[in-house]
């Protein structure tokens, strides 16, 4: 029986590419394809494939706090992040919330398959361009190091990156199926929590903590 696989990124070029990449081997077999982090999630819960191949950095919803939400309701599914970001934190990010692959973009297509077939054997597969840094960053002690980030609920998280991503708080309240009053709650404790005072400032904790990138473009004055 093949591999049933969803792949989630926000370029329709790499998810297309993908799926032919995989389409080759007859034990893959591409279920589904999807654009976004929330999106995701409710496709995974709705159709559990055996993997996702996953970008890291998503709209609506990022990598890790989407691996964190399926990995609860899916405790045996497989992910692989596929990311453009070697950042070790990203890294120990992904992995701490459930991966169990971590390769860049600019990889070899074998390299891939490879990872696939490691991470289906229940090991884990991370990346030989990535592996060296991410090793050194463990024993130096910074992966156990606490951050004003681990003080954050999953839920402060996801209104953060929703702020950063130039959501206004009534857009974020209904994607979040929440009041707009408790959309102003999260983003004052969130304020509170990381000692910031102002929608910018959350913005670029935002993109430093790799919890948005989007945010590049600029933080917008709607909230």
């Amino acid at each position: 029986m093949g591999i049933r696989i969803i792949l989630v990124d926000d370029h329709t070029v790499v998810r297309e590419g993908l799926r032919v990449l995989l389409g080759r081997h007859s034990n893959l077999e591409v279920i589904d394809v999807v654009g976004d982090g929330r999106a995701a999630k409710r496709v995974v819960c709705e159709k559990k494939p055996d993997l996702v191949i996953m970008d890291y950095m998503m709209p609506e919803l990022n990598g890790i706090e989407a691996t964190r939400q399926m990995k609860r309701e899916l405790p045996r599914l497989k992910i692989i992040c596929l990311s453009m970001h070697s950042d070790r934190e990203l890294v120990a990010g992904m992995l701490e919330a459930g991966a169990t692959g971590y390769l860049l973009k600019d990889c070899e297509p074998q390299e891939l398959i490879r990872a696939i077939r490691v991470v289906m054997a229940n090991q884990t597969y991370i990346s030989p361009a990535v592996a060296g840094n991410f090793v050194d960053y463990y024993r130096s002690g910074c992966g156990m190091a606490s951050s004003s980030i681990s003080t954050l609920t999953p839920r402060e998280r996801e209104v953060l990156q929703l702020i950063a991503e130039g959501h206004s708080t009534k857009e974020i309240a209904d994607r979040l199926n929440l009041s707009v009053k408790t959309i102003g709650t999260h983003r004052e404790h969130l304020m509170a929590k990381l000692n910031i005072s102002s929608i910018a400032g959350l913005t670029k904790y935002a993109i430093r903590h790799g919890i948005s990138l989007v945010g590049l473009r600029g933080p917008s004055s709607k909230v």
